[in-house]
């Protein structure tokens, strides 16, 4: 093999060995959980991380204290994933109301303010951005998709959620 191609060859495919590597030892995340939106029990105990809806359908999950505490129970980090989660909720200019309802609608379910916020569908404008991070939360978005195993309750996105049970 010439040497012009073997260099780039051995670079390509040390960074996929590396991205391979890197999520194997992330934590798993699940996306869309809510009351509203079926959830394999299965997928929710081998996540590390909880994407939570709060207002899913315009049903806040504080109104369904059994499955809050079903989710308290099994002791995962839990996020923020939106308010409604509505087709690039976050890509429109969002104001102070309407992200702090979506945050009392959380503390009142998991009596913990989230630390996390993750937009739906990753769009999330400058200016909610800087809402965001006003109301001391992490904001995670494609990098952390990329670099973590994400699946969805529904079982949607790049990789079905049997995957999980993979690894």
């Amino acid at each position: 093999m010439n040497k012009k191609f073997l260099i780039p060859s051995i670079v390509l495919l040390s960074i996929i060995m590396l991205f391979f590597l890197i999520r194997m030892t992330t934590p798993k995340e699940i996306d869309d959980v809510s009351p509203e939106i079926p959830c394999e029990q299965n997928c929710l105990e081998k996540s590390d991380i909880l994407w939570i809806i709060p207002k899913f359908q315009e049903k806040p999950i504080s109104e369904n204290k059994g499955w809050c505490n079903q989710i308290l129970s099994l002791n995962k980090t839990l996020g923020l994933h939106g308010v409604t989660h509505e087709y690039e909720e976050f890509g429109s200019n969002r104001n102070q109301t309407y992200l702090e309802e979506g945050i009392k609608i959380f503390e009142d379910c998991f009596n913990k303010t989230p630390a996390m916020f993750k937009p739906p569908q990753l769009r999330i404008s400058e200016e909610n951005k800087q809402l965001i991070k006003q109301n001391n939360m992490v904001l995670k978005g494609k990098f952390n998709q990329i670099a973590h195993k994400v699946y969805h309750c529904n079982d949607t996105g790049s990789f079905s959620n049997w995957v999980i049970n993979l690894y």
